[in-house]
């Protein structure tokens, strides 16, 4: 019975530093509110009873779900084609040469005008939001990709051959895990980033998710519930990190486990 309490005590003793950042936050932001009052900054808990009454309302869990849809929607698009394309380019040097200046534009453009493209374009839709997310975190996913199999060891791989290594054998022992080095990464900057645009382009072209209760909240003059809106998002975006992005990573790349325990 004492071998899973002294098991679970370092895993909760290397939350102290995580959670020292969280109590300074909280603080600084009581701290604020106490300074510029509840209109400009509700305290923290102005902000938790408007969530808890957005909870109880049913607002939350609905908008909650639009704005994952698209969001996730998105991603898991952009991350498929980034990912297939830039694997293929990197394999390639002349297709990567030749897709290069297309993404460096892709990158310079920022979100915003491919809001007001797709505005124009696919007007209020639920369109608008993924179409957003899609030309915005696809070119951040292609670009790693492309790193990453470009800089696969070719030394490495040939050994593998010399022995007499199957193909299959050859690219999840050898090739893939490199890829994943590089591709995990990308995907979490994108995944971070396709919320972001996901709600900056409902709160301009959309009657529904997050970013539209947001513009509600900023018509209404209604901080607490602007504020609310804004923890669920970073408890959704947390979420999808911690329950499905990490536990990928650790089952793809079972080896960080044993470097960082050593």
């Amino acid at each position: 019975m004492a071998r899973p309490a002294r098991t679970a005590w370092p895993r909760l003793w290397g939350f102290r530093y995580p959670a020292l950042g969280i109590a300074l936050f909280l603080g600084l932001w009581w701290m604020g509110s106490h300074c510029y009052g509840p209109f400009i900054l509700p305290s923290p808990l102005e902000a938790g009873r408007a969530l808890w009454r957005l909870i109880l309302d049913g607002e939350a869990g609905r908008a909650a779900l639009v704005t994952a849809v698209r969001a996730l929607g998105g991603f898991a698009i952009a991350a498929l084609l980034g990912s297939g394309m830039g694997i293929l380019a990197g394999l390639r040097p002349p297709l990567a040469q030749t897709l290069k200046p297309v993404t460096a534009m892709l990158l310079g453009i920022p979100p915003i005008a491919w809001i007001v493209l797709a505005i124009l374009w696919f007007g209020t839709a639920g369109l608008t939001p993924v179409f957003t997310v899609i030309v915005t975190a696809l070119p951040i996913v292609f670009a790693v990709a492309v790193e990453g199999a470009r800089t696969r060891d070719q030394g490495l791989e040939d050994m593998a051959r010399s022995f007499g290594t199957p193909p299959w054998m050859l690219f999840l022992d050898v090739r893939l895990p490199h890829l994943l080095s590089y591709l995990f990464p990308g995907w979490v900057t994108a995944l971070a980033l396709s919320w972001k645009v996901a709600v900056m382009a409902e709160l301009l072209a959309s009657t529904d998710g997050i970013g539209a209760s947001m513009a509600l909240a900023r018509i209404n003059l209604d901080t607490a519930d602007a504020l609310a809106w804004v923890i669920v998002l970073l408890v959704m975006l947390l979420t999808v990190e911690l329950l499905v992005l990490e536990p990928l990573q650790r089952r793809m790349e079972p080896w960080r486990d044993g470097t960082a325990s050593s």
